[in-house]
């Protein structure tokens, strides 16, 4: 198969990249990530990317919640080491097992950290170099498919991404099922041995790359009917070969995460469309960007998915205008606006008016409920990085070749990407690190720090990594199912003293019935309360409570009465 024409693979490809100029562009995408990550591989386990919010935490928590499981002969789909007692489907979450099961011996050896940025760095330098094999491959000579590969790995959406995301900066597989191959046997299998694995690094980043496939053959087949029916006749076995090989892999794991404990349906996200204004606007990472302003047109900075900069979509227009007697490249210009649409929501903005959006329609399908749909316009970056290769390998003559390196130059180094913001984690504290908690809690019993793990609150997260998961947590940073109808959300489905420590956080009254306290710790086999020191209204709550605390190891600490 291929992106751009859905031709028998018996066309001949372009003659092979030569090992040196391969090697090259692989270091130069190498170099480039580790430029953008220089700062937190100073200090993988004691650094912080700053506009992860809660989500590095989280991350670190599944490679290490991985690692555990595995070594100590557990199941690796499932843990109640969070929400406790009721636990965590690590299927139905980002555990990311394609890279956490495989780089087990790295986090256990080195650290969470190590295998986190690790995974960012080769995340973003393996979508590029695959991108830029399969463009040399298919589509455009060496140094056109660097270019339009060097822009698929390093996207800006690929950098807000990389704040906190791997599972949408892993992207390596989806060219990889691009690459021509003749139907048969052996491409039924290899096709379906990368659709599994691209499930276990990330299902949604399928469902997506998918989508694309289908609108862009459905084009196809409408501007070229004749070339597409061909294709249809002599792949139809084959691609039903690969869905049998994939479902053979996938079916086991696929059904726990759907029908398994603590499984769930429909990750609603709310309106999360991109604004118009977001196409043109630079993202916070690019040498252009301002991120004040990046961040009034998106949900929060690891969600920029639409900001490609006004001199790029110039650019993109000019070339589909250019070439647009070439089928290929009008129908990647009519799938690429179709999906900035789709991208734009459920309704969009137009001149102060509200227009309804096509997603509007399409969030209640089946999958596509879960969906962030501002994502969607990360369909475009392959078609922006396709139209680039094939517009730079047009600059054929000498006197256009120089002009149409200018304005590709100068379209592209606004959104050059600066380096990442770290901060230093800081260590936790005594209690946990010197292992002090054990003389307060009992095996398989937990730990309620107060506020409780949320998505605002990743700290005892590294707090129960640094104890080597010697206790459980209660509620947690994680999706699960709320309420009677199994709807997923994000976090626990709250008890009345989570909601209380929360109302204390943000300023509200310290107030619970003592039944309904007595009962959520029970609930929660809790053996003792933390809070951490300097967190003095928390404290007074609790000494209210609770009598007063003991200040242990940088933690206020209330033994919880043992039944």
């Amino acid at each position: 198969m291929t992106v751009v024409e859905l031709r028998p693979a018996a066309q001949p490809t372009r003659p092979r990249v030569g090992r040196w100029t391969a090697a090259l562009v692989a270091v130069g995408y190498l170099t480039a990530a580790v430029v953008l990550l220089h700062g937190i591989w100073a200090d993988p386990n004691g650094r912080y990317l700053w506009d992860s919010g809660q989500d590095q935490n989280q991350w670190q928590w599944f490679f290490d919640v991985t690692a555990h499981q595995v070594l100590n002969g557990q199941n690796p789909l499932f843990s109640t080491l969070m929400n406790a007692p009721l636990g965590v489907n690590l299927m139905a979450n980002t555990a990311m097992f394609g890279l956490s099961l495989p780089l087990i011996p790295v986090t256990a050896w080195l650290g969470s950290g190590v295998t986190w940025v690790l995974i960012l760095t080769l995340g973003l330098a393996g979508t590029a170099y695959a991108w830029f094999w399969m463009f040399s491959r298919r589509l455009a000579s060496a140094p056109a498919a660097a270019i339009g590969g060097l822009f698929c790995g390093f996207a800006p959406a690929m950098i807000s991404h990389a704040n906190a995301h791997p599972n949408f900066v892993v992207l390596a597989v989806i060219p990889l099922l691009l690459l021509p191959r003749p139907p048969g046997r052996r491409t039924a299998i290899v096709l379906g041995l990368l659709i599994a694995y691209q499930i276990f690094l990330g299902e949604e980043v399928l469902l997506l790359a998918a989508t694309g496939l289908a609108v862009f053959g459905l084009i196809h087949a409408i501007v070229r009917p004749l070339e597409s029916s061909t294709f249809v006749r002599r792949y139809a076995t084959t691609i039903l070969g690969a869905g049998a090989v994939t479902l053979a892999i996938v079916a086991l794991p696929l059904a726990w995460q759907f029908f398994g404990p603590q499984s769930y349906h429909k990750l609603g996200h709310g309106s999360a469309g991109n604004p118009l204004g977001a196409f043109t606007a630079f993202n916070s990472w690019a040498l252009a960007g301002d991120p004040d302003t990046a961040q009034a047109r998106s949900i929060n900075p690891t969600e920029e998915n639409a900001f490609f900069g006004w001199p790029l979509l110039l650019l993109v227009v000019g070339i589909v205008i250019a070439l647009r007697k070439q089928p290929k490249v009008r129908i990647l210009g009519i799938t690429a606006l179709i999906f900035a649409w789709l991208s734009t929501g459920r309704s969009m903005e137009l001149f102060g008016v509200d227009i309804p959006g096509p997603w509007a329609a399409i969030r209640f399908l089946p999958l596509y409920d879960s969906v962030v749909e501002s994502r969607l316009a990360m369909v475009c970056i392959p078609i922006i990085g396709i139209l680039l290769a094939i517009g730079i390998d047009q600059l054929k003559p000498l006197k256009f070749r120089m002009l149409g390196y200018t304005v590709i130059a100068a379209a592209l180094l606004p959104i050059v990407p600066v380096p990442l913001t770290v901060i230093d984690r800081g260590p936790a504290p005594e209690f946990f690190s010197a292992g002090l908690w054990r003389d307060y809690v009992r095996p398989g019993h937990s730990v309620v720090p107060a506020p409780p793990t949320n998505g605002a609150n990743g700290a005892p997260l590294q707090w129960q990594r640094e104890a080597n998961f010697g206790f459980t947590l209660p509620d947690g940073y994680f999706v699960g199912p709320h309420g009677p109808t199994g709807k997923g959300g994000y976090g626990a489905q709250p008890r009345p003293t989570s909601t209380m420590f929360w109302q204390v956080q943000d300023g509200g009254e310290c107030a619970i019935a003592p039944a309904r306290l007595h009962a959520d710790l029970q609930f929660w086999r809790a053996d003792a309360i933390v809070v951490q020191a300097g967190n003095e209204r928390m404290r007074t709550c609790l000494d209210g409570l609770l009598g007063k605390g003991s200040l242990v190891g940088g933690m206020w600490v209330w033994p919880v009465e043992r039944s």
